[in-house]
């Protein structure tokens, strides 16, 4: 299954290494796509440095070399400087550096046409709030847009427990808990983003309670657990 990852403004991005390892090493294809404030925490090219360190130490227990060189994480920079000469997509493996040409390929929208799933974890509360206003100033919030809900959306908040409790998250989960794939059958009538609660821990403000993302093993079980019901991409 091929596995869009999106990854949001919140401490928990420094888990996104492990969880891509955890998709790829469950048999899943990966790309990342990470909002502006998910860069604060984790900056992409850490990801293949972290994995060659992780390599030298243990190499049975890690996915394959040759599927960490397909991971990309896609941001901003990719879908809307273009026009400034800055690397734009063709196919996943290939680039041209040119200014933006009418024909060129929407980022957003191949992503979108690329992915089985669209799992977002974490989800910070800021973006959440734009998921469910429709909000799309981003590529991460373009994709959620643009997206086929056909096709499953995991979603796994994590943020300060009082920003959790705060009754609008409750609201904007509940507005996108109901938003519906219109061929999707089954007792969920037809709705299909899936949150992932997050778990109590001591958070990184050094508060304990409910915020931390769920754990990697959650969210990979959710996911395999879904693919065995939904149609692949084309």
């Amino acid at each position: 299954m091929k596995v869009l990852l999106g990854m949001t403004g919140s401490v928990a991005s420094v888990l996104i290494p492990k969880l891509a390892k955890a998709f790829l090493d469950a048999g899943h294809d990966v790309q990342i796509v990470a909002s502006e404030a998910a860069l604060y925490f984790y900056r992409p090219e850490k990801i293949d440095k972290k994995l060659k360190r992780q390599q030298e130490r243990d190499p049975n227990k890690l996915a394959p070399a040759k599927c960490w060189s397909e991971v990309r994480v896609w941001t901003d920079e990719d879908e809307w400087f273009r026009s400034r000469h800055v690397k734009i997509v063709r196919h996943f493996d290939r680039y041209a550096e040119q200014a933006h040409q009418k024909d060129d390929p929407v980022l957003h929208i191949n992503l979108r046409k690329w992915a089985d799933m669209f799992v977002v974890a974490p989800l910070s509360a800021d973006t959440l709030a734009k998921m469910s206003v429709g909000k799309c100033d981003n590529l991460l919030t373009c994709v959620f847009r643009a997206w086929d809900f056909d096709k499953p959306v995991v979603l796994a908040p994590a943020m300060n427990s009082f920003m959790w409790s705060n009754p609008w998250t409750n609201m904007q989960m509940n507005i996108l808990s109901n938003v519906k794939g219109p061929n999707v059958q089954g007792p969920s009538g037809g709705r299909n983003v899936h949150f992932i609660d997050p778990q109590s821990k001591v958070l990184a403000c050094g508060d304990e309670g409910i915020g931390a993302m769920a754990d990697i093993s959650t969210i990979v079980d959710v996911v395999n657990g879904l693919d065995e019901t939904q149609p692949k991409a084309d």
